[in-house]
């Protein structure tokens, strides 16, 4: 039991950078972009900031080290202070992920050009820079699900007919659910391991022509 608390109290600190940027990276991406579409909500909402403090949700960050299922504080938005509140809404929505997936590309770049030059990293070191580029990416493929409240079904309610919108917003009483089906079933592997793969190897593409 002691090896397996051991083992668990590793994992927990080698992951912990990771987790806290991805939320960090995500809800100010959510914030800075319906701030600069005209909503105000997340400044006055203190969130135009990249403090930790600002964003991180303590028992979801909790939860997410004990059920591998947690949250961040979600950044307040009034879609009616946008110009074109469906397309912005679909801006905002995609900014949280988008920005994930930037830093999963940043480290790796990061942890390439240390391997370039020879830097030495320690095995922790290694882990940390590993984890920051799949938890990050992980952010981004969980946020995309189409399953309130989650972006992408922000996406997908803001792309259907009206009237399909409307009808999709029902589904928000049992979201909580379809995620817990989700999280106790082997769905979610099947999404994420090719998808994390796919991504993974197009990044890899990228930074090998250039690095």
């Amino acid at each position: 039991m002691l090896d397996d608390f051991g083992g668990f109290l590793i994992g927990a600190v080698v992951s912990l950078p990771g987790i806290i940027i991805a939320m960090v990276i995500h809800e100010w991406a959510h914030a800075r972009i319906a701030y600069a579409l005209g909503d105000y909500t997340p400044k006055m909402d203190g969130r135009l900031t990249l403090n930790p403090a600002a964003h991180v949700d303590i028992f979801g960050l909790l939860m997410l080290f004990i059920v591998h299922f947690g949250w961040a504080k979600p950044v307040r938005i009034n879609a009616n202070n946008f110009s074109h509140p469906r397309r912005d809404d679909i801006l905002v929505s995609l900014a949280g992920p988008m920005a994930n997936l930037f830093m999963a590309f940043l480290a790796l770049i990061v942890w390439v050009l240390l391997l370039k030059f020879g830097v030495e990293l320690s095995e922790g070191a290694n882990s940390v820079i590993q984890l920051i580029m799949i938890i990050n990416i992980n952010f981004a493929i969980f946020n995309m699900l189409p399953i309130p409240p989650l972006d992408g079904s922000h996406i997908l309610r803001n792309l259907l007919p009206y009237e399909l919108a409307r009808n999709f917003v029902y589904l928000e009483r049992y979201s909580f659910i379809i995620l817990l089906i989700f999280l106790m079933t082997p769905i979610l592997g099947y999404i994420f391991v090719p998808l994390q793969r796919f991504i993974l190897g197009i990044f890899q593409a990228i930074v090998g022509i250039f690095l």
